[in-house]
């Protein structure tokens, strides 16, 4: 029998305040490093795309978010070297906690940037990602 296709499922997060979107710079992961993106990482075996995101802002920026603080805002099909992805970006505007940075060993920089001037070094599916955000695009396409 034939091995069934499969893709690997991602969420990331735009965590929005007063027309700033916090991001972080990637550092020592092996992928993008130097740039800029969002709170992200992938969805584990037996947790859904909201669990997964509401792990990975705690484990990141030690927050907590309730699940209807969290709103998908686009979906997007990647295709990547070798493999294709499913990514979720949640909107989220309220959160509990205090935002730091828990993995410094993976992230250099942790700040908010105006949602409208992004880096110039930002991880370029995230950036587009954003860019589709900004004009209420919810579905879409990246690297094919």
């Amino acid at each position: 029998m034939m091995e069934r296709f499969s893709m690997l499922v991602a969420v990331h997060l735009f965590l929005i305040k007063e027309d700033k979107i916090l991001l972080s710079r990637r550092f020592n992961t092996g992928y993008g490093d130097g740039c800029y993106s969002v709170v992200a990482g992938h969805v584990e075996g037996n947790e859904t795309v909201i669990k997964a995101m509401q792990r990975e802002a705690k484990e990141e920026v030690n927050i907590t978010i309730e699940d209807n603080q969290l709103k998908i805002v686009q979906v997007m099909h990647r295709k990547c070297v070798g493999h294709e992805r499913i990514d979720y970006f949640f909107l989220c505007n309220k959160w509990n906690g205090n935002i730091i940075n828990n993995e410094p060993s993976k992230c250099d920089d942790l700040s908010w940037f105006s949602i409208h001037e992004l880096p110039v070094n930002m991880v370029d599916y995230v950036n587009y990602a954003i860019n589709n955000y900004l004009n209420n695009v919810s579905f879409s396409l990246f690297g094919w």
